[in-house]
């Protein structure tokens, strides 16, 4: 299974992603965090269009609204080793306390992170 950051989201939304990550993604049922879903709407100029369209991902997709404390542990340990943003830490820690894939365009905010595993939506 599969958590997806919110470039990915957006990335699918706007038909922006390749061939491959697209099939994936229309194979499993879309996972996102509460962080992830508090960015892709987290702006008052989203057009109209694009907000129908996250709307409706949303609609079909997991969304782990709730911070564990789990996913605060994990979080606090990310951000101290790695001095990750909070909103990435929290997207990490997510995926590592259910056990999940991320898939993100950005590699480079999440690499380093001991046990999780991470797929480039570029490079699948």
């Amino acid at each position: 299974m599969y958590l997806l950051d919110s470039n990915v989201v957006i990335d699918f939304c706007n038909a922006n992603l390749p061939d491959n990550t697209r099939k994936l993604l229309q194979k499993n049922e879309p996972q996102i965090s509460v962080i992830t879903r508090i960015e892709l709407f987290g702006s008052k100029k989203i057009p109209i269009k694009e907000r129908l369209k996250l709307e409706q991902f949303i609609e079909i997709s997991t969304v782990y609204d709730t911070i564990s404390i789990e996913i605060i542990n994990h979080a606090i340990r990310i951000r101290q080793e790695y001095r990750t943003d909070l909103p990435d830490a929290i997207i990490a820690a997510t995926a590592l306390a259910y056990n999940l894939i991320l898939i993100s365009r950005n590699i480079s905010d999440f690499k380093n992170i001991k046990g999780l595993q991470i797929i480039d939506s570029y490079n699948l």
